[in-house]
């Protein structure tokens, strides 16, 4: 029985911590970072600056992430025009994989290549996928882990908030 309530007092502490990881970031400066796009050019969150700004970490590998890239791609195509951009980040090592995936799903938003995982480590990724949205003036507001059937409509109403402030 000791044993059973350590394992949980371990479970939801390691839970915690993460949570607390993540939790974090939201109110503090984005960190900034540079990688290389799909279409061949470095693309840097920095030039995004007025914009709100949704950054999509993910796998090829990630079946949630799957799921979720056309709901994303349609909110970057409702909002682009306003003010609003999203940023894949694919940490696959191979990027092939990762272009045939955007290819198939037909994907439109920018993908960048973090093969080496600097900037997942500096967002605190652990898992697949992590959504980060951005202010205008380039704090982070909000941090999503996972996804689950619905939750673009919360991304739609924290976007929709943003772009009006």
């Amino acid at each position: 029985m000791k044993l059973k309530k350590l394992m949980i007092a371990l479970v939801l502490g390691v839970f915690a911590a993460s949570s607390l990881a993540a939790g974090s970031m939201e109110g503090q400066q984005a960190p900034d970072f540079a990688l290389k796009s799909s279409t061949g050019e470095n693309l840097r969150l920095s030039e995004y600056r007025g914009d709100v700004v949704m950054i999509n970490f993910w796998a090829t590998w990630c079946g949630p992430c799957r799921q979720e890239m056309p709901h994303l791609d349609a909110l970057y195509s409702r909002y682009q025009r306003v003010g609003f951009n999203l940023l894949g980040v694919n940490i696959d090592d191979d990027s092939g994989r990762a272009m045939d995936m955007i290819e198939d799903l037909g994907v439109n938003f920018p993908v960048l290549f973090d093969a080496r995982k600097e900037v997942s480590k500096l967002y605190d990724v652990e898992a697949m996928p992590v959504t980060v949205i951005v202010d205008r003036e380039g704090t982070v507001r909000y941090v999503h882990h996972g996804y689950k059937p619905g939750y673009e409509n919360m991304y739609l109403d924290q976007i929709r908030s943003l772009l009006r402030e």
